[in-house]
């Protein structure tokens, strides 16, 4: 056996030498025939040396909110890298700097334990970047606090939304189902609220999240199953009313929510209540509820509340640091003497309602006979004329005269029910003292008070200081030709604009009786306008005159705004033509 093997070896000088090597198929018999020795071989000390390494700036940038999980309905980013720069520089260069305010973080709630659960989150990008990215193209950049709100709800599987009225609880909402839409983390969601809310949160979704399907809950009891069931809409609207018709449907085994929003959430405070047992009925995986007063009388009102959030996690009688204490990481709410810095000083807030059926009957008749005597005048037709017509339909946008129906009122005592609950106070104007009355019989529960031209001069007064003083005065009706000039009302937060005048000069007026110097925060104008009616067209005519007059003139705040409606506008809200040669009559 051979340990070692010889071969050649030609050297550059071409001399030929001889060298050995141990077999390597042998070697583990060869090592136990020699020694084996250690030799330590002295090496020159090695000296550390810094070698300066200049490093880029590292930034933060936002691609998107679109995960692979992402709902097949959602359309795809077609834009380049370059277009996506600069959509970001472009609204970065439209948003204040503001080198002290942070990031909104999500952050996750105490009760996601998990290590990978709570990296998910806390991963995620700031909201505030991800808004700038132009990514999720928002019409209008959200305030810090309703960002701060989206951070909140956005992992909890449990949760109230608690911001006083007027701070934008809807789109708050809108915009986190938008993005857990987006990142797959849910995919049918079903949205609960009042019937007069109903169009609205369409309305809202159009705004805040226009690439996601919606549809309302509505029509027979076929149709209504068919649309429960139908995986083609993943936001489904309903009303609490018609829960209750269809429960049999909503509790069946293959229903189910990946989340449940209640608007309006404290009809359920009462635990025993048949809207109650219905909702907390539903199979879901997050529940959430929105409404500016949890607690209305007594701290149980929470507790009914939670019995859909987290059955059990309250009991009845908990003493009030027990509630706050277990609660506290499952409500945010914000008042808006808190966000004073975040907010202008006027927030305005568009309801756009749909006519009762009693009031669509009674105006698409009115409108259709009215104009058809119109058009039968031909020559004789006079603005005065075509003034009642206005007139009528617009009364008939209040009430209906038959029935008293009146979607406008029923939006209404929802809102100043909450106004109450908060303690504040509020204006109602109206250009008709029919209507007020028949809004105070509405009110009576919120001490409602009179400001108009059928009080006595005398009285007036007595009625503002009663108003300003009485806990119990919640509202105060208002005439827009009494209540336009001399008053100083800036203790009232809120005021709502029934009907609409013709020049939005005057309802400028109004709304500074609350919104002076020395206000007590930030004033919530809620102009109320029936959809696909006379008073939607008055409304964009007047929207693009302000818009013109705006554009001329730097300052909106000029006194000689006068942006009302001219001869020929009003002829043409019914498309009729302003006879030739006549003058106003």
């Amino acid at each position: 056996m051979s340990f070692f093997s010889a071969r050649p070896r030609t050297t550059t000088a071409d001399a030929a030498e001889l060298t050995a090597e141990i077999d390597p198929l042998h070697s583990w018999v060869a090592e136990s025939m020699f020694a084996v020795e250690t030799c330590e071989l002295p090496l020159p000390s090695i000296e550390p040396v810094a070698i300066p390494i200049r490093l880029p700036k590292l930034t933060t940038q936002v691609r998107g909110f679109q995960f692979p999980d992402a709902a097949r309905w959602i359309p795809p980013n077609t834009s380049t890298p370059d277009q996506e720069a600069g959509a970001a520089t472009e609204a970065k260069k439209q948003r204040k700097p503001d080198s002290k305010r942070k990031h909104n973080r999500i952050k996750p709630p105490s009760d996601i334990v998990k290590l990978q659960d709570r990296l998910y989150y806390l991963l995620q990008p700031p909201l505030d970047l991800l808004v700038g990215s132009g990514q999720l193209n928002f019409p209008f950049d959200p305030f810090p606090y309703q960002l701060d709100g989206m951070a909140f709800l956005f992992p909890r599987y449990a949760g109230i939304l608690a911001d006083e009225m007027g701070l934008g609880k809807t789109m708050q909402a809108i915009s986190t189902i938008r993005l857990l839409l987006c990142s797959g983390e849910v995919r049918s969601v079903l949205l609960v609220c009042p019937k007069p809310l109903v169009t609205n949160w369409l309305r809202e979704f159009s705004v805040w999240a226009p690439e996601i399907p919606i549809a309302a809950i509505e029509g027979s009891s076929a149709k209504r199953e068919f649309q429960w069931r139908s995986p083609q809409v993943p936001v489904k609207v309903a009303n609490y009313e018609l829960l209750m018709r269809d429960q049999s449907i909503l509790t069946d085994d293959s229903m189910h929510f990946d989340l449940v929003v209640l608007d309006e959430a404290q009809r359920i405070k009462n635990r025993s209540s048949t809207t109650s047992t219905v909702v907390r009925s539903i199979p879901r995986t997050r529940s959430w509820a929105l409404t500016g007063t949890p607690v209305e009388n007594c701290p149980d009102d929470l507790v009914g509340i939670f019995e859909f959030l987290s059955p059990g996690y309250l009991k009845p009688g908990m003493p009030m640091p027990q509630i706050a204490k277990h609660a506290g990481d499952y409500i945010l709410r914000r008042t808006k003497d808190m966000v004073l810095d975040d907010m202008p000083p006027k927030l305005y807030r568009d309801a756009e309602l749909d006519l009762t059926p009693e009031q669509w009957s009674t105006y698409e008749a009115a409108e259709k006979e009215g104009v058809l005597y119109l058009e039968n005048l031909e020559q004789s037709l006079t603005i005065q004329h075509v003034f009642e017509l206005v007139l009528r339909l617009k009364q008939i946008c209040n009430f209906d005269p038959v029935t008293g129906s009146s979607a406008k009122l029923e939006r209404l005592v929802a809102d100043v029910e909450e106004v109450a609950a908060s303690g504040k106070k509020a204006i109602v104007f109206s250009q008709w003292v029919k209507s007020l009355d028949k809004i105070r019989d509405a009110l009576e529960p919120f001490g409602p008070l009179e400001y108009h031209g059928k009080i006595p001069q005398k009285k007036r007064n007595t009625v503002i200081d009663r108003f300003k003083n009485d806990p119990d005065s919640h509202v105060i009706l208002m005439s827009y030709g009494a209540g336009s000039v001399g008053l100083n009302l800036q203790f009232c937060e809120y005021v709502f604009l029934f009907d609409r005048w013709w020049n939005p000069a005057i309802e400028d007026q109004a709304i500074n009786r609350a919104h002076r110097l020395g206000a007590a925060g930030a004033v919530t104008v809620t102009k109320m306008m029936a959809m696909n009616t006379i008073e939607q067209r008055i409304n964009d005519v007047l929207d693009q005159k302000r818009e013109m007059f705006d554009t001329l003139f730097s300052s909106s705040e000029t006194p000689t705004r006068n942006v009302g409606l001219s001869r020929e506008e009003i002829f043409g809200l019914f498309d009729l033509r302003a006879p030739c040669g006549k003058k106003v009559a």
